[in-house]
């Protein structure tokens, strides 16, 4: 019989979010008789949902003290020994990273354990691209650039995601895998009970915002746009699920509008069943899943044309990408809401086109030959 191969994901906190839902479901399905699967993470901040709390009780999880988001010195050095101490613990044959400071911290945990693993990094959205200012953007690339160099794969989430790394010379060619994310949503209640559960007007259009209220998904450029199509027709509602640090700012610029600010939710099935259409408002995307639900559920997506998500909305197909503008963002929702022909057959291709590329067990599969592969070399 084969000895187990143990693999150790560290990332940074499992809040709710692509990368969360991600290795979850990775460690779920990988197979138990031929995997043993560790997960070392932080704890959420206070405007944050834990996912593991909310949604995956259970994954069990080692929580390390100041792995969460905040950077500082002192607990960042702390939970780097603390790391290197659980990692010893472990012996994994492989080390997983992902997200920027788990990143840092997971890889150089291995070089001062030592540990004679391999090393893999999952990037899971364009992390070089809007979120930090240009100063912390180029120190974020040449320290990306430099653990490279102590990685043995890197993962990316798309190949605009890829193809940004090599551009900015992180990583080369052989080095780097692509393996889009897979997702799995549950059965779909009915319309009128799902919209009685949310206290929606069973007559209304309802836009579906989802995920982090943060600068960089741009909850302003959302609420400007909300106000325009609600001018061409009132009787739109506006669902958001989700919390972040703008959450305040943006109940207060919608305070006269048609608005349901629900924070974070586990019942995505009923917010999909209960809406028309799915709006993205970011500044930059990795390969979001909201996007993917959103075709499974069969909406279509409005989204801003930035990072990943020009390779998961089909333009006119599954959906409308438009300009990074609150007028171009309005223009495309009141183009779907004003269609309905075109909101369904866009739903409909939207949920051929997800279930077609984006499977959960195809995911799997590509983490479990990645795993295997990386020990043979």
């Amino acid at each position: 019989m084969k000895q187990e191969i143990r693999v150790a994901h560290v990332i940074a906190r499992m809040n709710v979010g692509g990368p969360a839902v991600l290795i979850a479901d990775t460690i779920r399905n990988l197979d138990h008789e031929k995997f043993d699967v560790r997960l070392i993470t932080g704890h959420c901040a206070g405007d944050e949902a834990d996912y593991l709390e909310m949604q995956a009780t259970d994954i069990r999880a080692i929580r390390i003290e100041g792995l969460g988001r905040s950077v500082s010195p002192l607990s960042d050095v702390a939970a780097l020994r603390q790391v290197i101490g659980r990692l010893r613990d472990i012996q994994p044959h492989i080390v997983h990273t992902h997200t920027a400071k788990a990143g840092v911290i997971g890889r150089l945990a291995v070089q001062l354990a030592p540990l004679d693993a391999r090393v893999i990094h999952t990037f899971h959205g364009h992390l070089l691209q809007g979120y930090f200012s240009p100063t912390k953007t180029k120190a974020l690339v040449a320290t990306e650039a430099l653990l490279a160099r102590r990685s043995d794969r890197l993962v990316s989430v798309s190949t605009e995601v890829r193809d940004d790394l090599l551009a900015a010379g992180v990583g080369h060619g052989e080095q780097c895998e692509v393996i889009p994310p897979g997702v799995t949503l549950g059965a779909l209640p009915d319309r009128r009970i799902a919209r009685a559960a949310l206290h929606l007007p069973s007559d209304s259009l309802v836009v579906l915002l989802l995920g982090r209220l943060t600068r960089i998904k741009r909850p302003d450029r959302f609420a400007e746009a909300a106000r325009i199509v609600h001018q061409e027709i009132p009787n739109v509602h506006f669902l958001i699920a989700g919390s972040g640090d703008l959450e305040s700012e943006l109940r207060a610029s919608l305070v006269d509008l048609p608005a349901s600010l629900l924070g974070w939710r586990s019942d995505i099935e009923t917010l999909l069943a209960a809406s028309d259409a799915l709006v993205l408002t970011s500044d930059n995307e990795g390969t979001p899943l909201s996007v993917i639900q959103a075709g499974l559920a069969g909406l279509p997506t409005v989204a801003t044309r930035v990072g990943g998500l020009v390779s998961v909305v089909d333009h006119g197909n599954t959906g409308l990408l438009v300009d990074p503008d609150a007028q171009s963002v309005a223009n495309g929702l009141l183009t779907l809401l004003q269609q309905p022909s075109l909101q369904r057959s866009m739903g409909e291709e939207a949920f051929r086109q997800m279930s077609a590329k984006f499977s959960t067990q195809a995911m799997i599969d590509s983490h479990a030959d990645l795993y295997r592969r990386v020990l043979e070399t």
